[in-house]
């Protein structure tokens, strides 16, 4: 009997694919929430001190 590899790896394809997409969206969701709604530049999401200032807030 032969081994069929081929739904495997579309599984692997359709598990990756989603987890791309999750952080795709998740990062314009921290960049609409921190530039558009905060109103900071949208870009600054991506800075260490922004996360920083974030952790030590939380952490308070």
């Amino acid at each position: 009997m032969k081994f069929n590899s081929k739904p495997i790896f579309r599984a692997l394809f359709w598990i990756a694919l989603f987890i791309v997409l999750a952080v795709v969206l998740f990062a314009v969701g921290l960049m609409i929430g921190y530039g558009v709604v905060g109103g900071q530049s949208t870009f600054d999401i991506f800075k260490p001190e922004t996360w920083h200032h974030i952790t030590d807030y939380i952490s308070q």
